[in-house]
């Protein structure tokens, strides 16, 4: 389709299988994230389709963020759909014995870090009159369960973002999508669990949950509809999980 898209967190998961779906469609990317070497590897990967322009800096990074997206070449500039992805959760813990440090580093990252972000790629959207932003949020902003705490409040801010800017980018002509995905194997849960992979694959048991190109899928879905067309709101699950709290596992 030949659009200009950046997404952030393209080094691993849901960023990184939304960069080859657009690849596949044609799309230049603008690939951000704080790993070089993995960012290199799937430039040249797709490089061979599109072309691929490769950002490195972490979004919790105010200064790093604006000054990366000040940088852009002039034939980068004009960016169609901007994919706030970069996002992660840290400890599963009692709100009384969670590490203060988890909290600000999710808050830092998928609530200020997709602020800083659009805010810095809106200025190369809005001269167009047109554009779309698609935040990922998760079925945890959707309802709390036990143990979610700051993950959860982190998610429901990406909620309430998404809405706050679908009105104030209206007189724009900018889409604002929300998309928000249960359980997925990813490398979520072992970031989330520090490393353990053990612990990782129980969450995973029983059942079969969403892969990183079933969420590329719907992202892709949702930012190829007609200009007058635009997906507000997405809650996608697997089909073994209701909601945010409930599953059926097999045994």
């Amino acid at each position: 389709m030949n659009r200009t898209i950046l997404i952030t967190g393209a080094t691993s998961g849901f960023g990184e299988a939304c960069a080859r779906k657009f690849a596949g469609s044609g799309d230049n990317l603008i690939l951000t994230g704080r790993r070089k070497d993995r960012l290199e590897a799937l430039k040249q990967e797709l490089e061979t389709k599109v072309r691929v322009w490769p950002l490195v800096f972490d979004v919790q990074d105010k200064d790093a963020v604006f000054a990366a997206i000040a940088s852009l070449p002039a034939d980068w500039r004009a960016i169609d759909l901007l994919i706030n992805n970069a996002g992660l959760a840290l400890g599963r813990d009692y709100f009384d014995e969670a590490n203060l440090l988890d909290w600000e580093t999710m808050i830092d990252t998928n609530v200020k870090g997709l602020l800083y972000v659009s805010k810095a790629v809106l200025p190369l959207m809005i001269p167009g009159g047109k554009g779309h932003i698609i935040n990922l949020g998760s079925v945890a902003g959707k309802e709390v369960y036990e143990k979610g705490n700051a993950y959860c409040g982190s998610k429901f801010a990406v909620d309430a973002i998404s809405k706050s800017m679908r009105i104030d980018l209206l007189r724009h002509g900018i889409k604002v999508t929300a998309i928000h995905p249960g359980a997925a194997e990813t490398e979520f849960s072992n970031v989330r669990f520090k490393g353990d992979e053990s612990q990782a694959k129980k969450i995973y048991e029983g059942y079969v949950p969403l892969s990183a190109s079933d969420v590329a899928d719907a992202v892709h879905y949702c930012a190829s509809l007609p200009p007058h067309v635009c997906v507000n709101d997405l809650v996608i699950t697997c089909t073994a999980q209701a909601d945010a709290i409930y599953f059926y596992k097999k045994g």
